[in-house]
């Protein structure tokens, strides 16, 4: 750091472990201590904004600061904190909760089951499974199918799903029962002359390899993102999910939607889904569904496993699965908010409306001699660099080229994240067109401070 750490950069080196950073490097570069926001924009203790270009974690689609939320929220906590689901007991929050989300889902979902987190989400879509295949006398239909780069959670199970390496080396895992199969990645995995129809047919070709090898009846789901979200934001050739479900479909496994990114507007539908051709037999949602101001996960299921859900809870005598927060009545008051805000707003609409300029500023990064490739699902989307344009030689992981560019992008007073060498970014669905415009043209400034960087530490032939 240039400038000495401040009095909270110290507290917080000395009490805080932080995820996804680099620990060895955090005392000398510092933390950076965020103290307010208002809209899409961010500010940290030292007075400086930043575009939020990020919302959080793919999550705050409302901006920060949203007057109706936090009215919301202190009306909750007025009337009751905390209550669990256990034993059957409830609350209205998240009854109504549940039904505003069976109201939007696609593909007609039967019950909802809370969580507070999308990691617990998924984690409990794998417990669900393979309950169900007991349920049905299928004690060996067990596997779980996951994707290269995708990216469902954190928590042992939820990781293993995880298709990137840095998420389980020396954590030990994935865990046994858990298969990857190709990354949807056409840009970085079609062979040569390949097109984009040919490249889809090969992977459903794969993936029925894979069934065939492992053998279907070990094989209870296949879980994926629509646009895969952590891993890159890799937006699937068209057709992609057309190919692979009548293969599912004809061995019975089932197909679990995480939406935790993609859901309640984000790629200009409701969610992920219904833009890519997706037929989910259950849904995982979180982070935009209270637009992250209070934790909470949910898991959609469709009546054909609630009824073997209830027939082995009756066989056993209890359904033994649950979370203390799961359901937590101030979590559903804010989705309830939300998604009310979210349809008043109509907000896919608004998705939709300004995706064009999102595009267009794009398509104008896509000449810059840093990017490889640029791509979306409406309000979300990667830029990833390279060190050759022509061959799409990537740059040496341990460069650390995405990363500086997002140090770049912060000091231009915009927040974007770095998945390895590809700059993500989902604004705020609120976010203006001047907004937008302002985010893009700190991240030109950004990849233009990268550019000679690159070059003045001669990093393409590093």
């Amino acid at each position: 750091m240039s400038q000495p750490l401040s009095n909270l950069q110290a507290r917080d080196l000395d009490a805080v472990l932080h995820p996804y950073a680099p620990l060895h490097k955090l005392r000398e570069i510092g933390p950076t201590i965020m103290a307010s926001g208002k809209g899409v924009f961010i500010y940290d203790t030292q007075g400086n904004e930043y575009i939020e270009g990020m919302a959080g974690l793919w999550c705050t689609g409302l901006g920060f600061g949203n007057e109706e939320m936090i009215e919301a929220a202190n009306e909750q906590m007025r009337s009751l904190p905390y209550y669990h689901q256990f034993a059957g007991r409830g609350t209205e929050p998240a009854i109504e909760l549940a039904e505003k989300l069976k109201e939007i889902a696609p593909n007609g979902m039967s019950k909802v089951f809370y969580t507070s987190s999308g990691s617990e989400a998924n984690d409990t879509q794998v417990k669900l499974a393979w309950y169900y295949n007991n349920a049905l006398g299928r004690p060996k239909k067990k596997k779980i199918i996951s994707r290269i780069k995708a990216y469902h959670g954190v928590t042992l199970m939820a990781a293993s799903l995880t298709g990137l390496p840095n998420n389980h080396i020396d954590f030990d895992l994935p865990f046994d029962g858990v298969l990857h199969t190709d990354c949807p990645h056409h840009y970085r995995y079609g062979e040569e002359g390949e097109s984009e129809g040919e490249f889809t047919a090969r992977l459903a070709t794969s993936l029925e390899a894979l069934i065939e090898r492992e053998g279907g009846d070990t094989i209870a789901a296949m879980i994926a993102e629509p646009v895969m979200g952590a891993g890159g934001v890799i937006v699937p050739p068209q057709g992609y999910f057309e190919a692979i479900q009548p293969i599912l479909k004809a061995h019975d496994i089932l197909l679990i939607d995480d939406e935790v990114i993609n859901g309640f507007g984000r790629t200009g539908e409701w969610f992920g889904a219904t833009s890519h051709g997706m037929v989910p037999d259950t849904i995982s949602v979180a982070k935009q569904m209270t637009s992250a101001y209070a934790p909470l996960g949910a898991v959609m299921v469709p009546d054909f496993m609630m009824d073997a859900l209830e027939q082995q809870s009756a066989k056993i005598g209890v359904f033994g699965h649950g979370y203390t927060y799961g359901g937590h009545p101030l979590g559903c008051a804010l989705g309830v908010k939300a998604i009310e805000i979210y349809q008043r707003m109509d907000i896919c609409s608004k998705v939709r409306a300004i995706t064009p300029l999102f595009e267009a500023r794009l398509e104008r990064l896509a000449d810059h001699p840093l990017v490889g490739e640029v791509r979306n699902s409406g309000l979300m989307a990667g830029v990833e660099l390279v060190a050759d344009k022509a061959s799409k030689r990537s740059f040496n992981a341990k460069q650390g080229v995405g990363n500086q560019c997002t140090v770049f992008c912060q000091n231009h007073g915009a927040i974007l994240r770095a998945i390895g060498d590809t700059i993500a970014l989902c604004p705020p669905m609120i976010i203006s067109a001047d907004e937008l415009n302002a985010l893009f043209d700190r991240l030109e400034l950004a990849l233009d401070e990268t550019e000679s960087w690159v070059n003045k530490e001669n990093l393409r032939t590093a």
